[in-house]
């Protein structure tokens, strides 16, 4: 049997909703990130330059930053920003990102959420990046009041 007394330690977050809107403090990476695909034989070239690493069957898709993706040589698409809720959710907590996420569509905005152990991160286009910004702390202030 398997001991989740220090996992169940580990998982706390906020999870009611309003609060998380309220609390979400979006801060914005100055940084330009990119998505590519590497074989698996590639990503051990490439895993320390990766913000994030996910396998898929066809290939494994990285994050990084555009400077490190163009240094390498890589293929890659999406150059975006990302904007950090710097509120901790929990990873189980309902409806905070289904909230957002359409709103910036109304927007016109394409969108990458990626949920960290800590908080949500969101890959907005770079020339977008600055009106995601506003918007989420528009949603923000609005959800304090």
């Amino acid at each position: 049997m398997t001991d989740n007394s220090k996992n169940n330690a580990l998982s706390t977050g906020e999870t009611d909703l309003a609060s998380l809107m309220a609390k979400m403090s979006p801060k914005l990476d100055t940084r330009t990130y990119v998505f590519a695909t590497v074989s698996a034989e590639q990503l051990s070239e490439q895993v320390d330059k990766a913000l994030m690493v996910f396998r898929e069957s066809e290939g494994v898709t990285l994050i990084l930053t555009e400077t490190d993706a163009n240094a390498s040589g890589l293929e890659h698409v999406f150059p975006c920003r990302r904007i950090t809720l710097e509120v901790h959710s929990a990873l189980d907590a309902v409806g905070f990102l289904a909230a957002i996420i359409p709103v910036l569509a109304k927007e016109g905005m394409g969108v990458n959420p990626v949920s960290g152990f800590f908080h949500d991160h969101l890959f907005v286009p770079a020339d977008r990046a600055e009106d995601a910004l506003a918007i989420l702390l528009g949603l923000s202030g609005n959800a304090e009041d």
